[in-house]
């Protein structure tokens, strides 16, 4: 990213002149400063800036114009909610950078269970259906499965009007597993205490390498795009390749995004014949020029890629699928045949970068004064043939929800998605679902007050 040079001398000569001057006139109360802050950043990086009346370099024509315009907000957050732009379901302010950091790191106080609370259509049935279980936590020690569902959670039954957030809120909590019968939602005799810990999640949720008689099939279940397990990811590849996959499956239905660069990597993985070719465009606000990413043959630890060089690749994805996930997808889309399976994605095209109160706004030398920061959208990116703005969901070719009826294991050939990519493939016959899945709605899921909730980020 490199700051045009015209923008440079002319800020040089006024707004940067100016922002110095209300930097020295700026009461020192930590209000105040925060809000300065964070006006700077965002006049500096904000993606919609030009769609932020507030932000515009000529809005204030003298110094204590803008120092009133601060004193109008009583509070850091109101005045950054105020600045974002209609178009804008993304970008995000905090009080405290270290919890971000380590969403964005995926360490969270977890009991282990990734939930999704589901109403049964046209009924007040509402239940909670355990999307997936991580390894060692206190549900999976407690036997949890993917799959299981419960209409309880400390003795209270869920509604639609539960809060989900506060019912799991404390240290434990204790859900009371459930099942259908007859089309009735029906508590059984088991109830289980979740204790929260420290835990730090591996988005590479489980592989396999799925032999049939005409294919060797690659079948991997990543849920973020996060750095810190990149040589993980790059180990499954490096199974992939010696065990000579003929097609790989990348199930993407619960992956709202993460880094940038480890999408850029994935891609490098799934292809390998598109070394230094535009892997995507990066466009900014008018303070800086755009500037390309790369398709390379290295991971960010200089760990050669391992690479398939498929000229066809399978990508399961549901309405949870964001950012990174959408822009694996649409920038593979320029190069080989990109097969999506399951529901309309979310639509984020943007990526946010974690700015701090600094002189340059990375972490060193921020203000030790106050823990906020900001999150905010900060480019749109494109496929090497300019395509992107899909602000409405990437569309796959063939549509298919989730099966929360009838869920089985990741791997599990008769497994919803799975199936109907297999059957796509060639390669097995997938079973009728159980029920219709127009009867079942989505009212919650877990983490969607997680910071790291569908961003998509810049490293």
């Amino acid at each position: 990213m490199k700051i045009r040079y015209l923008f440079i001398f002319l800020m040089s000569l006024s707004i940067i002149s100016c922002k110095d001057d209300f930097d020295d006139i700026i009461e020192p109360t930590e209000t105040i400063d925060i809000q300065n802050f964070v006006w700077r950043a965002m006049n500096d990086f904000y993606l919609y800036k030009a769609d932020s009346p507030d932000l515009g370099n000529d809005r204030f024509s003298t110094q204590e114009e803008f120092i009133n315009y601060l004193k109008s907000y009583n509070s850091p957050e109101n005045l950054f909610e105020d600045l974002l732009a209609t178009q804008d379901r993304f970008s995000i302010i905090v009080s405290d950078y270290t919890a971000l950091e380590n969403s964005l790191s995926g360490v969270n106080q977890s009991t282990g269970l990734r939930i999704t609370y589901l109403q049964q259509s046209g009924s007040n049935q509402v239940y909670g259906f355990i999307r997936y279980v991580l390894p060692g936590s206190s549900a999976d020690e407690k036997g949890l499965e993917r799959g299981m569902i419960f209409n309880k959670i400390n003795d209270e039954t869920l509604t639609i009007d539960s809060n989900f957030l506060e019912l799991t809120s404390g240290n434990s909590y204790t859900i009371q597993l459930a099942q259908f019968v007859d089309d009735e939602l029906v508590s059984i005799d088991q109830s289980v205490i979740l204790e929260k810990r420290v835990i730090q999640e591996n988005p590479v949720h489980y592989s396999e390498v799925l032999n049939f008689d005409t294919a060797k099939i690659g079948y991997l279940v990543y849920n973020n795009f996060r750095g810190d397990f990149d040589s993980e990811l790059n180990a499954v590849f490096q199974n992939f390749n010696a065990n000579n996959v003929d097609e790989l499956i990348i199930d993407l239905r619960y992956n709202s995004g993460g880094s940038v660069e480890s999408c850029k990597d994935l891609a490098s993985m799934i292809t390998g014949q598109f070394n230094n070719q535009v892997f995507a465009r990066q466009i900014y606000n008018s303070n800086f020029d755009p500037d390309e990413l790369f398709f390379d043959s290295t991971i960010r630890s200089g760990e050669s890629i391992n690479s398939l060089n498929l000229s066809k690749v399978y990508i399961l994805t549901s309405r949870n699928s964001a950012s990174a996930s959408e822009l694996l997808i649409n920038s593979l889309n320029a190069y080989i045949d990109v097969v999506q399976i399951g529901e309309t994605t979310v639509g984020k095209f943007e990526a946010s970068r974690t700015l701090y109160d600094s002189p340059n706004y990375n972490k060193s030398n921020a203000n030790i004064g106050h823990t906020y920061a900001l999150q905010p959208l900060i480019s749109k990116l494109e496929n090497a043939n300019g395509q992107g703005d899909y602000a409405e969901g990437l569309i796959p070719q063939f549509q298919k929800t989730e099966d929360f009826r009838d869920a089985k294991a990741f791997g599990d050939t008769s497994e919803s998605l799975l199936s109907e990519a297999l059957n796509i493939i060639g390669v097995a016959r997938s079973k009728p679902s159980k029920i219709n899945q127009q009867e079942v709605e989505v009212i919650f899921e877990d983490h969607q007050n997680k910071p790291n909730y569908q961003k998509m980020y810049l490293d």
